[in-house]
């Protein structure tokens, strides 16, 4: 059986689709994993990762094409939000919607 590649590592629409925001405590700088440059403080207790709040939105760890071959900069050191996306929920199918590819098959999701 051939190995099929994961489709977030051909589409990137999630990170080019909604705002991400997250606790100032996901820096690296307070103890957290994400990257200080990547991010900017909204207010005390919340950073935004970069581009997310640009229209278009990019995030600035998005690496790629969107719908070709995308992937996340971060991506062991992404914010929570980013980790608790999900691969062919409703917020999936929008973004991919956004960017003019349709919705992922089910039986493709990992």
């Amino acid at each position: 059986m051939p190995h099929s590649v994961h489709p977030c590592l051909t589409c990137g629409a999630c990170c080019a689709s909604f705002r991400v925001d997250f606790a100032v405590e996901e820096m690296q700088e307070m103890g957290g994993t994400v990257p200080g440059g990547l991010a900017v403080e909204v207010t005390r207790t919340t950073c935004r990762m970069r581009g997310t709040d640009h229209v278009p939105a990019r995030c600035a760890a998005l690496t790629g094409k969107i719908g070709e071959k995308a992937a996340c900069g971060i991506y062991e050191w992404r914010p929570s939000p980013c980790r608790e996306f999900e691969a062919g929920d409703d917020a999936c199918h929008r973004a991919r919607l956004r960017h003019g590819l349709p919705p992922l098959a089910e039986g493709l999701i990992f």
